[in-house]
């Protein structure tokens, strides 16, 4: 049995970091022994295809659980390269928000999708699209264990951030009281600018104990893995990008009390 930990990746300005996040901070919890699942409920399909599906030829996955078809649960997809299983997205997901509309529980679907199979998972993580919309929607509600939000090193960013919050804040209010901010984590640092630096210290100042020590740089490799369609763990384990997101997991789990296992990386 697993821990079953549900944690939404989630930020409305696109280009942040996060579904490089999702794909990296995931393979490197695999790869400390958790059992993980990665569901991308993006229409982009931006996970699914960084982790060398071709979306398009998706035959079943998210948007077949959420209009009510349990078959892609039995047919989740599993890389014991990567060391992750992902529910995939596909195009067809693009039309998700209208027919959501019209359906029961429109908000909570993902979430009671989730509960059928947390058990079989140590970590799921659900990579949201870069928009407050029903899927979104859906991400925060199934977040059981809170939400983690990865935020780009530049001015813009801290608007987003802002804009973010009071959506949670709305959505704690009115739908899921419980719904927490698991940490904030820092992307993109460029170490050359004095912005950079200064958002690090914006961010730390409003969110304190709740940003995680571990800082993402700049980085080319990960900035090329989506082409090759692999996470850093796997594209380029020993580069700068590789080494922060084995750090996060292992933040990660060490603030969750889960013991890491001897071996050298």
């Amino acid at each position: 049995m697993g821990l079953g930990r549900v944690y939404t990746i989630v930020n409305q300005k696109g280009g942040g970091g996060k579904t490089t996040t999702a794909n990296n901070l995931g393979a490197y919890l695999g790869y400390y022994g958790q059992r993980i699942l990665l569901v991308d409920i993006d229409p982009q399909a931006n996970a699914t295809s960084c982790l060398g599906i071709n979306k398009n030829t998706v035959k079943t996955g998210i948007y077949e659980v959420l209009i009510g078809s349990e078959q892609p649960l039995a047919q989740i997809l599993h890389n014991p390269r990567f060391k992750l299983s992902i529910l995939p997205s596909s195009p067809a997901l693009a039309g998700a928000e209208i027919e959501l509309i019209d359906l029961p529980k429109r908000e909570t679907r993902l979430r009671e999708i989730i509960e059928k199979i947390r058990d079989r998972y140590d970590y799921i993580l659900i990579d949201c699209p870069p928009s407050l919309g029903l899927l979104t929607l859906n991400g925060l509600m199934a977040a059981r264990d809170g939400v983690l939000i990865p935020v780009q090193c530049e001015y813009l960013a801290l608007e987003g951030l802002g804009q973010l919050t009071q959506t949670l804040n709305r959505i704690r209010g009115s739908l899921f009281p419980e719904l927490t901010v698991r940490g904030v984590i820092l992307t993109m640092f460029d170490s050359r600018t004095n912005l950079a630096t200064d958002v690090v210290h914006e961010v730390q100042r409003v969110f304190t104990d709740q940003v995680f020590t571990t800082i993402v740089p700049r980085s080319i490799r990960l900035a090329e893995t989506p082409s090759y369609g692999m996470p850093i763990s796997v594209y380029s384990p020993r580069s700068s990008g590789a080494q922060a997101y084995a750090a996060l997991a292992r933040e990660l789990l060490i603030s969750d009390g889960i013991n890491l296992p001897i071996f050298q990386e």
